[in-house]
């Protein structure tokens, strides 16, 4: 990595920003709005639970798609230096389709799902190059505290607009809507004008190095499904990558799981949906100066031991869950949650940098966001079935506790020492197969 491409305030900045741009997606969208317009304008489905298979199907497929794709991509993004022309095509198919909703009528729920699909893979996909950009922005002494801004800078961001949408929506006519379904609309389109703006400082001030920008593109392709074939066969051998993919999966899961079903949760207990409207937003708030901080707890005891304390948290709060029964109590945990949400989230992609050969950063950022893609598979399903069995949310909510100690034991088995080794390894049987590859 060229040092002086690395550590600019103008691309840390820039770079950072775009987590403020596309958190917007993630917040308004995907666990605000469109959930709720869905079942009560889009669908035509004859139940509340047929309306949900429609939702679930719809998120499934897209997370199959990008899971299927991405480690794929990855690779020709490695050949080609194309990170950042695939992010912003991503980010431009992303936002595009979201504002697209503002034309879709009541009861056209093929066409919001098709567009949803769409906005999603945008979103999904964006990420993966710019978690693949962290490398070329950050040195390895600063991107614990790079990955630490981003995911604060996107809390905030998205918190801000979510905050925004969520007044629009409350008090329509005070906007110039005529009635909350204009002001929903209305608010899918600033999601997808507010993605583009944030996003157009990366496109000026971060670099990405081009090693590889003298090669064709049917040339970097046929390089990229080679390396992605290379790298397939060898990460099994990278046995410290594959063991923290494992953990991270496991605890990933369980933290998916509670941000997810949190709002299922708080309903079966009979909050009114004000309460959990105002408990999103305390997550979002907490979480903006809780990411930067737990940088600096990272600094002082360890980045992995900052994992560690983390993994308890979460533990505890499905603990404190099972025990909840006032409106306050919700609150509190979504302020729990908001002080690691941000701390694990950012220490894992910075740890997993130590991990991992820079110049190979978009393939194997593509087969962490494939992990990521396939989080809160168990969780949901655990928690459902213990449910069912028990008759007990609380029990439900409380089995989660065993993804977070999964995770944590399979953390204790990472040595950072032993991924340098492996990273040289892997160089090595990379070059040695491309060797091979081009004497024939």
């Amino acid at each position: 990595m060229t040092p002086s491409l690395q550590d600019s305030r103008a691309s840390i900045l820039s770079w950072s920003l775009y987590d403020w741009a596309n958190s917007a997606f993630s917040t308004t969208v995907m666990a605000g709005f469109f959930p709720i317009f869905f079942s009560s304008y889009w669908s035509s489905a004859g139940s509340v639970q047929e309306s949900t298979f429609h939702l679930g199907l719809a998120n499934s497929l897209e997370a199959v798609l990008v899971a299927i794709i991405a480690p794929l991509l990855g690779a020709i993004a490695d050949k080609g230096s194309y990170k950042k022309r695939f992010l912003i095509l991503f980010t431009f198919l992303g936002a595009v389709m979201t504002i697209g909703l503002w034309f879709v009528q009541a009861g056209q729920w093929q066409m919001a799902v098709i567009l949803y699909i769409l906005a999603t893979v945008g979103f999904s996909g964006s990420i993966l190059f710019y978690d693949a950009l962290l490398p070329a922005v950050a040195s390895r002494e600063k991107v614990d505290f790079v990955s630490s801004l981003g995911y604060g800078m996107g809390y905030i961001g998205g918190g801000l607009l979510f905050l925004v949408n969520v007044l629009m929506y409350l008090f329509p006519a005070r906007f110039g809507f005529a009635d909350e379904v204009a002001a929903i609309k209305a608010a899918f389109v600033s999601v997808g004008i507010w993605w583009v703006i944030f996003t157009i400082p990366l496109m000026i001030f971060v670099k990405e190095p081009s090693e590889y920008a003298e090669k064709g593109a049917l040339r970097v392709i046929r390089s990229g499904l080679s390396q992605f074939i290379i790298t397939f066969k060898a990460i099994r051998d990278l046995k410290v990558v594959g063991t923290f993919l494992l953990a991270y999966w496991f605890y990933i899961d369980g933290v998916d799981t509670i941000i997810r079903m949190a709002v299922d949760y708080g309903s079966a207990l009979g909050f009114p949906a004000s309460s959990l409207i105002v408990a999103l937003l305390i997550t979002q708030f907490v979480a903006f100066p809780s990411a930067i901080a737990y940088n600096i707890l990272g600094r002082k005891v360890g980045v992995k031991n900052a994992l560690y304390i983390a993994i308890l948290a979460y533990g505890g709060i499905s603990i404190l869950a099972f025990f909840m029964n006032e409106e306050w109590h919700f609150y509190a945990l979504a302020s729990m949650v908001g002080l690691f949400q941000g701390g694990i989230q950012a220490l894992s992609r910075s740890y997993f940098t130590r991990l991992i050969p820079e110049e190979f950063a978009a393939e194997f950022f593509g087969f962490y966001n494939m992990i990521g893609k396939f989080a809160a598979i168990i969780g949901p399903v655990l928690m459902g079935v213990v449910t069912i069995l028990t008759g007990s949310n609380r029990l439900g909510i409380l089995s989660i506790i065993i993804l977070f100690i999964a995770g944590g034991l399979l953390l204790s088995r990472v040595k950072e020492s032993e991924g340098a080794q492996g990273i040289e390894d892997f160089r090595k049987s990379v070059t040695a197969q491309e060797l091979e590859r081009v004497s024939r």
